[in-house]
């Protein structure tokens, strides 16, 4: 029996990688991992903490005609774990970006970033 323990990464596709780099440094602040090897398409990766990181990749997505629901709890999603909601949630709105509340009463907050991923953003201590 595999003994899976951690989540390395998870790999989320865009179609813009400078509207996306805006969108995951400016407004959430990741800092971006410095050994992405050069890989033959486009993308950053984003340092998570705890050895983890987020992917991004301008490549073509085979779901991008596929109607998404309105609340991304129920759309395939990441979760992140955030040290100060509040302040997350006011950056979010200066930016513009839409947010719901968890539909299972839940602290947790849900977003897309601008290709419509789902971010799931839970307050950790």
């Amino acid at each position: 029996m595999p003994d899976v323990c951690a989540l390395l990464h998870a790999g989320l596709l865009v179609t813009n990688l400078d509207r996306a780099r805006v969108f995951y440094e400016s407004v959430l602040g990741l800092k971006v991992c410095p050994n992405r090897p050069d890989l033959p398409y486009p993308g950053e990766w984003y340092e998570l903490g705890g050895g983890q990181q987020l992917h991004l990749m301008q490549l073509p997505n085979p779901d991008a005609a596929s109607v998404r629901p309105e609340h991304g709890g129920r759309d395939h999603h990441i979760a992140l774990g955030v040290r100060n909601m509040a302040e997350l949630k006011s950056r979010l709105d200066a930016a513009g970006v839409r947010c719901t509340a968890s539909k299972s009463g839940r602290a947790a907050l849900f977003c897309r970033d601008p290709d419509a991923n789902t971010l799931e953003f839970v307050e950790i201590g």
